[in-house]
């Protein structure tokens, strides 16, 4: 397999199961002072901001050459979480980063697993990390222990490959499922389910999406932002009450990307909207009103990095944190988000 990030595609993981080598982590440090804005560019206004590089996480795998960083958490410790999609057999599969002084401890590996997104339910309190392989959802504590599986098997009779997830109030989880993210955005297949935070009973709200990825909640709870990654396109959710209905559902973005695909989505508290990029490393971020605010920009010396799939901003806070990956290895690099972080902005 090719190590050029531009023709490893990103959905590609059935690969990993075969993996059987070892994975090395790095921690180096780089300058994390607050970077500056640009001048407004473009005809939309948007403002450019350049991110830090904050630290290196994983070095580059030798069966894919690079590395996937994804599932930006931060936990009830304050640490950030992240799963490492590509990690070989018995190589870290989640990680826990201190951003004060950048350390990194594996939380939780197996032999099987390709984890695409992390999240902390707000009623447990335990990390939920989707296995896009193997169809299910498993749990662990904040620690890596006490592994339990929540979900697996088929939904409406047909197998799942869960993406990115996001909690409501209740803890129920809703996920994205990226069936058909090795076809044509023709052949829509994906859905979008709901899973009961207590039983795991699911239920499908949507359904014919273009291979949907991220998932996030307005800050009001009463509505979603999904993206489709084959679609480049970007929707908005009206749910019930119950939030266990769609009531209302349209087009909200439709991405000029060229060859760059959407990929996860966060939300902060002033409802603006965080979009991670596949092929290209850089974030897009959207009023709720669909105004193009800024681009986040993630540079790298060499150019080893070609995405910036997910994000993450801590609570309270307006400092953001991505993970940046490609042939270089997988990174985590810092800027000043628009708005404070909340529930919502761990990346779902």
């Amino acid at each position: 397999m090719s190590g050029d990030i531009a023709l490893w595609r990103r959905r590609d993981v059935h690969v990993l199961a075969g993996l059987v080598v070892a994975t090395t982590l790095t921690g180096c440090t780089a300058d994390t002072t607050t970077p500056a804005v640009s001048s407004t560019t473009g005809p939309s206004r948007a403002t450019t901001i350049t991110a830090t590089e904050l630290l290196q996480v994983t070095s580059p795998h030798d069966l894919t050459g690079m590395t996937l960083l994804e599932g930006p958490a931060f936990g009830p410790d304050g640490d950030l979480y992240v799963v490492d999609v590509t990690a070989p057999p018995g190589g870290p599969k989640v990680l826990r980063i201190d951003t004060e002084s950048l350390d990194i401890a594996p939380v939780h590996t197996d032999s099987t697993s390709a984890y695409t997104s992390a999240q902390f339910s707000p009623v447990d309190g335990r990390l939920y990390l989707t296995d896009f392989i193997g169809g299910r959802i498993d749990s662990v504590t904040a620690d890596g222990g006490d592994l339990r599986q929540f979900f697996a098997g088929d939904v409406d009779g047909a197998s799942i490959h869960p993406d990115d997830v996001s909690f409501d109030e209740a803890g129920h989880l809703y996920v994205t499922d990226s069936a058909g993210h090795d076809r044509p955005y023709w052949e829509a297949s994906g859905r979008l389910i709901r899973l009961d935070g207590s039983t795991a009973e699911p239920s499908v709200l949507a359904d014919g999406l273009a291979a949907p990825n991220g998932v996030a909640f307005t800050p009001g709870f009463d509505g979603l932002w999904v993206t489709h990654n084959t679609g480049n396109q970007v929707d908005f959710v009206r749910l019930d009450e119950a939030g266990s209905r769609v009531t209302a559902a349209f087009p909200a973005l439709h991405l000029d990307g060229g060859t760059t695909q959407v990929d996860s989505a966060a939300v902060d508290a002033d409802g603006n909207l965080y979009l991670g990029l596949h092929g290209r490393a850089a974030v897009l971020v959207y009023s709720d009103t669909g105004e193009h605010l800024a681009t986040v920009e993630m540079p790298h010396d060499d150019g080893g990095v070609g995405s910036a799939t997910n994000l993450a901003i801590e609570p309270g806070t307006t400092d953001a944190y991505v993970t940046v990956s490609g042939e270089a290895g997988g990174y985590i690099y810092r800027f000043d988000a628009l708005g404070e972080g909340i529930q919502q902005s761990n990346g779902g």
